[in-house]
């Protein structure tokens, strides 16, 4: 059948046309994006997956910073805790030098040296957030991804408990002065949670009376407001005052109470608002020096009086208190003068109007003369007490080094658990590093184009619409040949 109205040779061939180059346009388009997938109608599903396939990328991607950062975190943590390390080990030296009974030199000055590193390692625990509380000393979580679950996408660091500060470490309480003696009527302060001088300027006033000292020491703890002090803050104000004279306060580890301590003789009293010990709690004399209270005072006078100190090893030494010595702190000043060669120390009493001696050994005091002068009565003998064997200038030295031994120990645990975290976390960046490259190589299979495929498909689109043209120009001439019937 031959029809001027309708080509069918003519619309196949457009048809053809259309869609040589509608399959021209896509190989373009994937030629020139690189993709394969440039739409959902290019594949549906397989868009579907890609896009999964690159989700998880992204998460992996970011992962990895993240667990780099985490990398970087624990190795700030590790630097600390190499220093801290180097501080134990001067911690250990001091303690191990004043543990020797043979020890000559100041352990007050061994003990300053300590507890500044004491702080030292307070701080530097605090930079690293590794002290009671910080922020790190915690179970740690870095999200990687890449798991099935979340559970599995996260690497965790437990630090919890792991604090490395004094107080983590057991060494908060510890220090290098002799065993002191503890206040009597005091409270536990090791279980003292609550804090202590609970109102505004609340004041507990220490007393204390040194060897060599004509006037007393006044030591005050102030509550600046009414929320009070905590233990370490009241010790703090304490030890500010009175470690320049040799005197140390600190905790017994034991007994919880509060402990005076020092390389000089003393007595003290407690006054004012409880806090640190019951009110008007005392302290007959500080351990170190092995107290042998050797008389008590009587009345002073206007005579001479003359006493004759005699050690347990023989030494002897007469003393003249004369008519200059009218009060107890003359007296005490005049006394230590002369008893420094017997290593004998005269102490006023904890009233402030008497005399205590005091010396690492049994003496004796025999008074010679009958005048009232610093005793009174007649000549009598003043027998000594054997020296406390509780006093002790090394016990809290060797205390403190095997406190720091088990601190070793401890940090070395802390370090393994960094250090192990350091190692986890670094392969867990492989583990992602050679996932987020497989999965990526998946999604490029779903999404990437085939560029020679693509290039072949080009140039058969290109021939085919070539072909098309041509094919298309003849179907539209066939309806001529109708003509040659109607000449």
């Amino acid at each position: 059948m031959i029809s001027f109205q309708t080509n069918y040779a003519a619309m196949v061939g457009e048809a053809n046309l259309n869609t040589n180059q509608i399959v021209q346009t896509k190989t373009i388009e994937a030629l020139t994006s690189g993709y394969r997938i440039n739409s959902s109608g290019d594949d549906a599903a397989g868009l579907a997956v890609a896009n999964g396939y690159r989700n998880q990328v992204s998460q992996l991607t970011q992962g990895m910073i993240n667990a780099n950062s985490a990398v970087s975190q624990l190795q700030i943590m590790d630097g600390g805790l190499n220093n801290i390390s180097n501080i134990l080990d001067r911690l250990q030296t001091l303690a191990t030098e004043s543990a020797s009974s043979t020890f000559s030199g100041n352990r007050t000055i061994l003990n300053n040296e300590y507890q500044s590193l004491l702080s030292e390692v307070d701080r530097q625990a605090a930079n690293i957030g590794l002290n009671t509380g910080g922020k790190y000393a915690t179970n740690l979580t870095t999200y990687i991804g890449g798991g099935d679950t979340q559970a599995d996408s996260q690497v965790g660091v437990d630090l919890t408990g792991n604090a490395v500060d004094t107080a983590g470490l057991g060494l908060s309480n510890t220090n290098l002065l002799g065993l002191g003696t503890d206040f009597s009527g005091t409270v536990n302060l090791n279980t003292q949670n609550t804090p202590i001088l609970q109102g505004a300027n609340d004041t507990e006033t220490f007393t204390v009376y040194l060897a060599g000292n004509s006037t007393p020491v006044t030591a005050n703890v102030i509550s600046p407001t009414a929320a009070g002090l905590t233990v370490q803050e009241a010790i703090t104000q304490l030890n500010s005052s009175l470690t320049p004279y040799g005197v140390t306060a600190s905790i017994d580890q034991t007994t919880g109470n509060l402990q005076l301590s020092g390389d000089v003789a003393f007595t003290a009293i407690e006054s004012g608002t409880s806090g640190l010990v019951t009110g008007g709690a005392t302290i007959a004399d500080n351990g170190e020096m092995n107290t042998a209270d050797g008389a008590v005072a009587g009345t002073f006078g206007t005579n001479a009086e003359v006493m004759t100190f005699t050690t347990q090893s023989g030494a002897t030494k007469t003393v003249t208190m004369g008519v200059g010595d009218s009060s107890a702190a003359l007296a005490v000043t005049d006394l230590n003068n002369q008893l420094a060669s017997l290593g004998i120390s005269a102490v006023l009493n904890t009233a402030g109007t008497g005399i205590n001696f005091e010396s690492t050994q049994t003496f004796s005091i025999d008074k010679t003369s009958a005048n009232a002068g610093v005793f009174a009565g007649g000549a009598n003998t003043y027998g000594s007490t054997t020296p406390a064997t509780t006093g002790s200038p090394t016990a809290n030295s060797l205390q403190a080094v095997a406190a720091i031994q088990s601190a070793v120990g401890t940090l070395g645990l802390v370090q393994g658990v960094v250090g192990g975290g350091e190692n986890r976390l670094q392969y867990a960046i492989n583990l992602a590093t050679s996932q987020s490259t497989n999965i990526s190589s998946a999604e490029s299979q779903l999404r990437d184009a085939d560029v020679a495929t693509e290039a072949a498909n080009l140039t058969k689109s290109q021939v085919l619409e070539q072909s098309s043209v041509a094919a298309l120009a003849q179907a539209n001439a066939t309806p001529q040949a109708i003509l040659k019937l109607l000449q």
